[in-house]
C-alpha cells in the first residue's frame, strides 16, 4: 500500500464511518455484521498496536484504523505508507464505539479472503498442524503462534474450531494468524486421509498412556500434528485415521497439558531436525 494516511477526527460514536468497530462487545452481533454467511466473505478486526501493525505488514487489505492519541503515536511510522482512513478519537469516544473500555489504543479491519484449498495450502510445507474442535479463541491463538515458533507451513481447521481472525486470537498469537497460511476443510476426518495421500505423516496428540512417547517419534518429511479441544480430545473417528498416536510423558497424577502447550513440546521436537 503506497501513500499517506488520512486522519480523520470523530467525535460521534455513531458515525458510520466507523461501523466496522462498534459494538465489539456484542460477540453474536459481530459474527453477523463480520461473517453475514458461512463463507469467507467479511471482514475482522484486530486490536493493539503490534497486531495492527502485523496486519499492515500482512497481504490483508485493511479498510480503516481506529485510535487514540497515543495509538496514533505507537504507529506513527508504520502509517507513512498506508493509504487507508485513520480515525482519531478520544478514549472516552472509542469506548462509546466499541462498548467497553478499551486501553490498546489502536484498533483496525480488514477484509477477510478466501482460504486455499488442502492442496494449495500445504504445498509448500513440510510440517502441519490439524484442529478439531478447539473453540476457546485463547488456545487457539496461542497454538497459531506456537505454530509460527516453529515454523509450521500450514494450519488446517476443521469445521468446528473457532474463527481464527477473532480479535482474542489475532492478540493471543501476537499477530501470528495473520502471516499463517491456514485453512478449513469441510470434510472431516475425511481431510485426514486427504492429508495422508498428499505424503504426510498424521500424529494425533493425546495423553492415552498408550500412545507413543513424542520423543520415540522419528523426524521424516511432510509430519503434521492433530490436536483437539481441551477437556473432550480428539475424537474417536480422528484418532482412528491418524498413523499414529502420540503423547507428551508428564509425571505421575498429571493427566494432561494445554492444548497448545502439548502441541508446543511436539512442535519443537518436529522442528528440530528441520532446516
Amino acid at each position: 500500500m503506497d501513500g499517506v494516511a488520512t486522519i480523520v477526527p470523530v467525535q460521534d460514536p455513531t458515525d458510520d464511518w466507523v461501523g466496522d468497530f462498534q459494538g465489539l462487545n456484542d460477540p453474536e452481533g459481530r459474527r453477523r455484521l463480520e461473517r453475514p454467511s458461512r463463507s469467507d466473505d467479511g471482514f475482522f478486526v484486530v486490536e493493539g498496536p503490534l497486531v495492527v501493525r502485523r496486519l499492515l505488514e500482512s497481504d490483508y487489505r485493511v479498510r480503516a484504523l481506529l485510535v487514540t492519541d497515543r495509538g496514533l503515536r505507537s504507529l506513527d511510522g508504520d502509517l507513512a505508507q498506508v493509504d487507508v482512513p485513520v480515525y482519531l478519537a478520544t478514549q472516552a469516544v472509542i469506548d462509546a464505539i466499541g462498548g467497553f473500555n478499551f486501553h490498546r489504543g489502536a484498533l483496525a479491519s480488514a477484509d477477510r479472503r478466501p482460504l486455499p484449498d488442502l492442496t494449495s495450502l500445504t504445498d509448500a510445507a513440510d510440517l502441519a498442524v490439524m484442529i478439531e474442535g478447539v473453540n476457546d479463541h485463547e488456545n487457539l491463538g496461542a497454538l497459531f503462534r506456537n505454530a509460527a515458533a516453529f515454523r509450521a507451513g500450514a494450519i488446517i481447521l476443521d469445521p468446528t474450531t473457532a474463527d481464527p481472525l477473532y480479535r482474542r486470537s489475532t492478540r493471543v498469537s501476537m499477530g501470528h494468524v495473520l502471516g499463517l497460511p491456514y485453512g478449513r476443510a469441510q470434510e472431516w476426518p475425511g481431510a485426514i486421509a486427504r492429508l495422508q495421500a498428499l505424503g504426510f505423516e498424521v500424529l494425533a496428540l493425546t495423553p492415552s498412556a498408550e500412545a507413543d512417547d513424542i520423543r520415540t517419534v522419528a523426524i521424516r518429511a511432510r509430519q503434521a500434528v492433530l490436536v483437539g479441544a481441551e477437556g473432550p480430545g480428539l475424537s474417536a473417528a480422528a484418532l482412528a485415521a491418524a498413523d499414529r498416536r502420540i503423547r507428551v510423558r508428564m509425571a505421575p497424577g498429571v493427566d494432561s497439558l494445554n492444548v497448545a502447550t502439548a502441541a508446543a513440546i511436539v512442535l519443537h521436537h518436529l522442528a528440530s531436525g528441520r532446516t
